[in-house]
């Protein structure tokens, strides 16, 4: 019987038994699973805001909203450029054993990609109020978004992950 290899050792105490590579290809996954779910939100909303342009109303809009209009076109494709990063860099690094890298950089792209995206879909929100009620609903509109976002995104997590740091939800 041979000795085991650093491999072989499950490096954390999570309840798993896997090994870092397995660990790295199963986070890989959740990863993809992720990216797939903003990649199909984001594909949806630029063709929304593409198809705009071509709609009779569209000559319209005030200079303003050209803008914002076209900060918003920006915004989804950098949202799509960065969800889709992850998959480049794999494709990049396929068969160089970097999957732990990958799965970082990974990680770090979905999290600038959340970013962007609910930017963008705060935005395209606020967008439509402007165009459809006013500039002041649009306001309205934006800070409540933007509040319901910081809290589901940013305080609900923080808050789960205090009480599971102090042990009260495991």
């Amino acid at each position: 019987m041979t000795a085991p290899t650093d491999i072989d050792q499950d490096d954390l105490h999570d309840g798993r038994d896997e090994t870092p590579p397995e660990r790295a290809d199963r986070n890989w996954n959740e990863v993809l699973q992720e990216l797939r779910v903003m990649q199909t939100g984001t594909q949806i909303l630029t063709g929304f805001l593409l198809a705009l342009a071509f709609q009779p109303a569209f000559s319209d809009l005030s200079d303003d909203q050209r803008i914002f209009y076209l900060a918003l076109i920006v915004l989804s494709a950098l949202t799509s450029i960065v969800a889709l990063a992850p998959v480049a860099i794999h494709r990049f690094l396929f068969q160089q054993r970097a999957k732990a890298k990958v799965v970082t950089y990974g990680h770090a792209a979905l999290l600038t990609a959340l970013v962007t995206v609910s930017v963008l879909l705060v935005g395209v929100v606020g967008f439509v109020f402007d165009v459809v009620v006013d500039r002041t609903a649009a306001v309205t509109a934006i800070a409540a978004l933007t509040a319901v976002v910081l809290a589901l995104w940013l305080v609900c997590p923080a808050i789960i992950r205090a009480r599971l740091d102090n042990g009260a939800d495991r």
